[in-house]
């Protein structure tokens, strides 16, 4: 298998042992999920269903962000606890990944379940000469790591830009650098707060993935990812953060999936252009939402249109066509489903596979187990 890896930026070969160990970032449960959503854990899924193809278990860990700046705003809004609020919106999540056909993860942890191993990585941190506690707060120093910046290969000037749409706020005066980030921060009175060393407060958001990414897999993952737009600040501060402490490498892969946008914009809950999975899947046929996503490649930046799912539904009407039929099994058959296995190699080629599928379909053979690879159900 080959895949393209984000911090050497090319296409490499892609070869862990019998296990696989997967990071996915997960959503901040303070809304429904959106296509862009479904995008990154429906890749996650395909590279899942083809590493067990080739006889390697996995153990995806999907994390959940239920403390952090979103969450707490959203559920002031609304006048609701902010836990109450994440139950309610990771049971709809739940079901609607599960409805488009994904895979049982193999954990799917809480921040506030980690909050023990948050702090004990915090004291690491400081212990270890990378952080600093200043005004109540305990932050890193990105000068401290000489790395920092090799994941995203961005200039100083473009990390700046991105830490403030970002909530980095590198103008707080109590930090050394402007790019040094949060590990642990005093709370607001209305918002929960743990008693720490350095005071009652709640953790940064880059700490909580890399604490619940090495309780669960250790020091050292597979594959670590999540959408285009986590690669700074997010996985640049956990790889930090992480390799500060353990003085070893954090994850030997970087998988990152492009932007879903709709009229020309990336699919965000802040900039409230969304498509949510919940309300398509009242109309569509959920492996018609599945196929939708399938048709565009995982590193693509694409905007989200109907005709897409109009395309999807006509496809999977053909495929189904020759399904049942009697000699299913053909030599045709077996080789599409080779060819499919051959995609999913050459850097997760699903849009390939559909074609592959689309031209043993045509000739009325049956497609079922290719399509099922792909996590299709005819």
């Amino acid at each position: 298998m080959r895949l393209y890896e984000t911090v050497r930026r090319e296409i490499v070969e892609f070869s862990p042992g019998p296990t696989v160990t997967m990071y996915s970032c997960g959503v901040t449960p303070y809304d429904a999920a959106h296509m862009g959503h479904a995008q990154v854990y429906l890749i996650f899924d395909l590279l899942q269903r083809r590493l067990r193809d080739l006889g390697h278990s996995t153990k995806l860990v999907r994390n959940i962000t239920d403390v952090d700046d979103d969450i707490l705003r959203k559920a002031r809004e609304l006048g609701v606890h902010y836990l109450d609020l994440a139950a309610e919106e990771m049971a709809r999540f739940d079901a609607n990944m599960q409805a488009i056909g994904l895979l049982p993860v193999y954990s799917e942890p809480r921040a506030t379940s980690a909050i023990p191993d948050i702090l004990s990585l915090i004291g690491a941190v400081l212990d270890s000469g990378h952080a600093y506690f200043a005004g109540g707060a305990v932050y890193f120093e990105v000068s401290s790591f000489d790395r920092f910046g090799h994941l995203s290969h961005l200039s100083r000037a473009e990390m700046l830009r991105l830490a403030a749409e970002t909530g980095g706020n590198p103008d707080d005066p109590n930090k050394r650098d402007p790019l040094d980030f949060v590990l642990w921060q005093p709370s607001a009175p209305d918002e929960p707060a743990w008693e720490s060393r350095w005071g009652p407060g709640r953790p940064g958001w880059h700490i909580e993935c890399s604490a619940l990414a090495m309780r669960e897999l250790g020091k050292t993952v597979d594959l670590h990812g999540g959408g285009r737009d986590l690669v700074f600040p997010h996985h640049e501060c956990e790889v930090a953060q992480s390799e500060s402490v353990t003085g070893t490498t954090f994850s030997r892969h970087w998988l990152h999936v492009g932007m879903v946008g709709l009229d020309g914009r990336k699919m965000s809950k802040s900039l409230g252009n969304l498509v949510f999975v919940g309300d398509l899947l009242k109309e569509w046929e959920p492996m018609v939402l599945r196929l939708a996503l399938l048709g565009h490649h995982y590193r693509s930046d694409w905007d989200w249109e109907e005709r897409d799912l109009v395309a999807a539904a006509d496809r999977i009407e053909r495929w189904r066509s020759g399904s049942g039929r009697p000699g299913g099994a053909s030599s045709v058959a077996r080789a599409a489903l080779e060819e499919v296995r051959g995609c999913l190699d050459d850097d997760l080629d699903a849009p390939g596979a559909l074609s592959v599928i689309d031209e043993a379909a045509t000739s009325a053979h049956d497609v079922k187990e290719a399509a099922s690879l792909l996590g299709v159900t005819l």
